[in-house]
């Protein structure tokens, strides 16, 4: 089953050129006033109240350092990420950290690790654990002026420092860097270990931020239920593909949970029937325009994430892509 809205490509590419007609007809026209100069090419993705983010994730294939970000960002149209830890601790200094494309995925298990390579892995996580209780937060600050400058507005981060391995310090120190940088909340995946979302709520409540935890195809319409119940500092980063791909509605979720959700990501997959494959938006099975269209209706507060996770036509970027679905989330919310 499609999405019930799905758009063309003939009618995304006749709206692409009338809004860059638009926008040289603004920019003739306001020539000589500083605060629209100001905000010249800058990025706007709320739209119709809603609004519309990506997570570096989609970018993964290119370089992530934080400069390189905000360029993507302007290119694709999007002013609000949610930014992965990597980019920001980049930009901060931190050891043993690449913004480097990351290397296609490869399915199947992983060799065992040589006793030299944990010892590697082991000192590279003391190294990190040290860095994260002892970093100034000024270069955090700094980034977030940054990319504030650049029209984007940084809501949630996602950095490798909330495991059960993690120290408390680290933990701190992620919550710490998030508020630095604007964010509303830190996401992570959903933990298996009992007493996790305890220890991580009890410490984000010190700092007044959520803690969002996202899930893949073992996400069910209850498995947040735990964590919500335990504080109201944690909540939903639920991925709305992953939900459709494991055989839930999730028009349904977004209604019962909406005031828990932080942020959802938005991706186009297939549901078990159909063999729950990552398609082109439109082409699959999660109902991305009812999903908007709901968050419209309702005035729900929480940013939709764009995702890139289908694979990249060889003509096409990511950054491309990522301006084709924000086209696609645009021309859902502005459908009466």
């Amino acid at each position: 089953m499609k999405d019930s809205s799905t758009f063309s490509r003939r009618g995304f590419i006749a709206k692409s050129a009338l809004a860059a007609t638009g926008l040289v007809i603004a920019t003739k026209s306001s020539w000589g006033f500083p605060a629209i100069i100001k905000n010249y090419r800058k990025p706007n993705s709320k739209i119709a109240g809603v609004q519309i983010g990506t997570i570096t994730y989609s970018f993964r294939s290119l370089p992530t350092d934080a400069e390189s970000v905000i360029k993507y960002c302007n290119e694709a149209g999007i002013s609000a990420i949610e930014l992965m830890g990597t980019t920001a601790e980049a930009f901060a200094g931190a050891p043993n950290v690449s913004t480097e494309p990351m290397k296609p995925f490869v399915p199947g298990p992983r060799p065992e690790l040589t006793e030299e390579q944990k010892a590697e892995r082991a000192k590279k996580a003391s190294d990190n654990a040290d860095w994260r209780s002892k970093v100034a937060m000024d270069k955090f600050e700094q980034l977030r002026k940054m990319y504030k400058d650049a029209g984007i507005t940084i809501y949630a981060y996602k950095p490798n420092a909330f495991g059960v391995n993690n120290t408390d310090a680290e933990v701190d120190y992620g919550m710490r860097a998030a508020k630095a940088l604007g964010a509303t909340q830190v996401t992570l995946e959903i933990p298996q270990e009992a007493g996790q979302t305890k220890r991580l709520s009890d410490i984000a409540a010190k700092h007044k931020i959520l803690v969002a935890y996202h899930g893949h195809e073992q996400q069910t319409p209850t498995i947040w239920d735990a964590a919500l119940a335990e504080s109201k500092y944690n909540a939903l980063n639920c991925d709305l593909g992953h939900y459709t791909a494991a055989g839930y509605n999730a028009v349904e979720l977004i209604e019962a949970k909406h005031d828990r959700i932080a942020s959802a990501h938005l991706k186009d997959r297939q549901n078990p029937e159909h063999g729950k494959a990552n398609l082109v938006w439109g082409s699959g099975d999660t109902p991305i325009v009812a999903i908007l269209q709901t968050m419209r209706k309702n005035k729900y507060k929480f940013p939709g994430t764009i995702e890139l996770e289908y694979e990249v036509p060889a003509d096409s970027t990511p950054v491309k892509e990522v301006g084709k679905c924000l086209e696609y989330c645009r021309k859902a919310l502005e459908t009466v």
